[in-house]
């Protein structure tokens, strides 16, 4: 994590102190259900939970130097902070009982953050859906005009796939809410399932189906999968605002704040600098899926070749994205848009968008499909040359005028036609669940 792309929200959760806390967390939540077992005296955890241990991090890591090994360090500072009861913490245990639970529950704090602030891009964009439900620009494909559609429809689009986004985090998370208090490997050799399903549920989280020395790191593939899934929702919207800004489309654009600088050079600039950061975000955020699958192959029941690639790419991945979030809200609220000017770029090819629907009525009319396209690409071709007006070039030409009369030529010239459906399409964006 670099602190220009931290919320300070993030920057907490992963810091060393929040690390240890929630080791600890582990150890009293584990230590409270072996009281109930009979294998620790009662009323230990509430012992040294009243004392409201303040753990000293940079202690720790001193520790560490001599020891080599984190968790030792840990519960060695437990001890010199919690007295003679510590003794009886981490009975029975293995370190990635401590440091696989701990991490389940940084992950799930992580998602709970980056949830709340999806949230936030999530109404930001069905605010603008609906003040944008009939504004008209047109659709490309290829970067080329096709048909018109609607601003707020396109809008609509970002929305539908950003809820999936969430719908999938949600599961992501669900997935790697589980934790392990198994022992050395998994076997409960000297602690229970049961031992292990009173603590694991004090802290609110499941039991691994089948643990070895660590919870399965295929659970952890399907979560960062799934913040890269989002990451890329974001540079979609991203992507096309750095489109819509260019002048020569110019239908709508960041917003430009009272001092801001485009250029060092050139101080005519407006430069889409949000969304070319959320592209470039996008990409470190899906680098991290190939070391999250990576981790999945450990030898046997476990080596320790995914514990420095997850200590990097967990704070890096959910903070990185935390401020996509952030930084994508804005932009959504922000965003400038020009009505006019979509008008304007709507008009450019002076109606050639509507020669689908010219097709499709000479279809009606008895005309193979493939002579009937022939007939309205030529007069595409021609207009596009500057020969004439697509309509005129279309009313001109007698296959055409032998099958369809002048009214229906003016029919299949209306705009209103073709986006008849677009309000039924934003409704059920934003009514997705």
């Amino acid at each position: 994590m670099i602190p220009r792309y931290t919320p300070a929200a993030f920057a907490e959760l992963w810091s060393s102190n929040a690390r240890y806390s929630a080791w600890l967390e582990v150890e009293l939540a584990a230590c409270a259900a072996m009281e109930d077992a009979g294998l620790v005296p009662r009323g230990t955890a509430v012992k040294i939970g009243a004392q409201k241990l303040v753990l000293d991090a940079a202690r720790i890591e001193e520790i560490e130097r001599t020891t080599k090994h984190d968790v030792i360090a840990f519960l060695t500072h437990v001890e010199e902070r919690a007295g003679e009861d510590a003794r009886w913490l981490h009975f029975g245990m293995t370190s990635s009982d401590v440091l696989d639970t701990s991490f389940a529950l940084l992950l799930v704090r992580a998602s709970a953050l980056l949830e709340e602030r999806l949230d936030g891009v999530l109404d930001a964009l069905a605010a603008r859906v609906g003040e944008h439900r009939e504004t008209v620009m047109i659709g490309r494909s290829h970067g080329i005009h096709a048909e018109p559609v609607t601003f707020g429809c396109v809008l609509a689009g970002h929305l539908a796939e950003l809820k999936r986004g969430r719908q999938r985090l949600r599961l992501a998370r669900a997935e790697i809410a589980v934790g392990k208090l198994a022992g050395a490997v998994g076997s409960y050799a000297h602690l229970s399932p049961a031992i292990e399903a009173q603590a694991l549920g004090a802290l609110g989280l499941r039991a691994e189906t089948v643990a070895t020395q660590i919870v399965a790191r295929d659970r952890h593939a399907v979560f960062f999968g799934a913040l890269a899934q989002l990451a890329a929702g974001l540079e979609r919207f991203a992507t096309n605002v750095r489109h819509w800004q260019r002048n020569e489309v110019g239908e709508a654009e960041e917003p430009f704040t009272e001092g801001q600088k485009g250029s060092s050079a050139m101080p005519h600039k407006r430069n889409p600098i949000a969304s070319e950061n959320l592209c470039g975000l996008a990409r470190v955020v899906r680098a991290m899926v190939t070391p999250a699958l990576e981790n999945v192959a450990l030898w046997h029941e476990r080596d320790i070749s995914h514990s420095s690639v997850e200590r990097m790419i967990a704070p890096d991945a959910t903070a990185t994205l935390g401020y996509m979030l952030e930084r994508t809200r804005g932009l959504v609220v922000g965003l400038v848009v020009y009505p006019a000017r979509m008008q304007k770029n709507l008009e450019l090819t002076g109606g050639r968008f509507h020669s689908e629907g010219v097709l499709l009525e000479l279809v009606r009319a008895g005309m193979a499909r493939q002579d009937a396209y022939v007939i309205v690409q030529r007069a595409a071709m021609k207009a596009f040359a500057g020969e004439g007006t697509f309509k005129q070039l279309l009313a001109q030409d007698e296959e055409l005028c032998a099958r369809l009369t002048s009214e229906v030529l003016d029919r299949c010239f209306d705009v209103g036609h073709l986006l008849r459906h677009t309000s039924a399409i934003i409704d059920r964006a934003l009514e997705a669940p």
